[in-house]
């Protein structure tokens, strides 16, 4: 059995092939991701494959998941590459669904949906649709992001707003990037050999859109920085992490903002591109910061909200064993890891500046120094073995 896995991220599409053979093994059999699928990119776009021995990149110009979902498509028809069912992430259920097959009736609920995630939701149904429009006969199935943080007790997922309120619609702190943080739960406690419920860990997935932070104690999130949407938190491409509620009263009611006004300004136009003015990419923002005030601030904003989530979460866990970076920033950008980390003694994180520039990107790098309290890793996530998994469940559970 093969599964075709799509990830949509705000800016790219992670594509995998999962095989399952008849004695359990699981392999990937054709893999890659297009980059720079939003219009804030200073450069074009692009598409990586891998298969086998085989790599490719190639340009294109349409900055769209639907049109990287085909260019995938049409590979593997090229290929000869066939697979089973389709599966997807997606982001939030509102605590209606977990993992399900797609049928018409989901597809309206999957719509009504749409406004809690505006950047996400739309590319992952327009990647969904072309999958259905190209290949009608393969079943397709999504898996929910956020369950990995059902586990996060009440003080922290309770907003401080009137019980009435909560009751009547639902509000409280989900959390996103769950199916990231499960993945590399699960390697940390490889890589030590050790259990779960002994370790204090601090996860930070930082990806080339959206971004987050959680505190994860004896393998169960108790704590993360997104909350009832992915808008909150740190500063992100384009959204504004953190932001005081106020502004989005005095926008409205002083300046005339209108809600989807405020939708898009928070969440397609704010973050490093409102800050640095030219670019959504932290990438494209290093190769400035010595030169314009913009990037470097935008840099400088980006790192201190970081730390200063790391640090609280330090206090939370009671002490910190792992400090870990993942996705696409995470593991790529040694400065980032670098200044992270940087006057961190306090909480006993110290990193090896050799090591963390030497680190790896397609394995586990331990880039602490020796007198380090806090092991620091970078790890590379794989939220598509996740979807795979949870829909192999499905799969092998449905009625045949």
């Amino acid at each position: 059995m093969k599964v075709l896995v799509f990830n949509c991220g705000s800016s790219s599409l992670t594509f995998k092939v999962f095989e399952k053979d008849i004695d359990n093994n699981i392999k990937i059999v054709f893999s890659g991701k297009a980059h720079r699928l939003l219009p804030t990119f200073d450069e074009l776009p692009y598409i990586e494959y891998h298969y086998n021995e085989f790599s490719q990149n190639e340009n294109f110009t349409v900055r769209s998941h639907a049109f990287a979902a085909e260019l995938v498509i049409n590979k593997l028809k090229e290929l000869g590459i066939e697979y089973n069912y389709i599966g997807h992430r997606w982001l939030h259920s509102s605590g209606q669904f977990n993992t399900v097959f797609i049928d018409d009736p989901l597809r309206i609920v999957l719509y009504s949906l749409i406004p809690l995630f505006p950047i996400h939701h739309p590319a992952i149904l327009s990647v969904i649709n072309k999958c259905r429009n190209l290949i009608p006969d393969i079943p397709q199935y999504i898996t929910v992001d956020n369950a990995f943080h059902s586990t996060i007790p009440f003080e922290a997922f309770t907003y401080t707003l009137p019980k009435e309120l909560i009751n009547k619609f639902g509000f409280r702190k989900f959390g996103f990037h769950g199916l990231s943080y499960q993945y590399v739960t699960k390697k940390i406690r490889d890589f030590f050999i050790l259990p779960q419920e002994r370790l204090k860990i601090i996860a930070c997935h930082l990806g080339t859109g959206g971004s987050s932070v959680a505190a994860i104690k004896d393998g169960k999130s108790i704590d993360t920085s997104m909350g009832y949407t992915s808008l909150t938190g740190l500063v992100m491409s384009t959204r504004t992490g953190d932001i005081d509620p106020m502004l989005s009263v005095y926008l409205m009611g002083v300046y005339g903002y209108r809600p989807d006004d405020l939708m898009n300004l928070f969440n397609k136009k704010s973050g490093l591109l409102g800050v640095s003015e030219f670019s959504s990419d932290i990438r494209d923002i290093i190769k400035r910061i010595s030169e314009d005030s913009h990037s470097r601030l935008a840099f400088n904003m980006y790192i201190h909200r970081l730390k200063k989530y790391i640090g609280s979460y330090a206090v939370v866990l009671g002490g910190i064993d792992i400090l870990v970076f993942t996705d696409d920033i995470g593991v790529h950008n040694w400065l980032v890891r670098e200044k992270v980390c940087e006057d961190m003694d306090w909480c006993g994180i110290k990193i090896d500046y050799k090591k963390n520039s030497e680190a790896i990107t397609d394995n586990i790098s331990q880039i602490n120094s020796e007198d380090s309290k806090v092991k620091i890793l970078s790890i590379p996530t794989e939220e598509e073995y996740e979807i795979f998994y949870e829909g192999l469940k499905l799969i092998e559970g449905s009625p045949k």
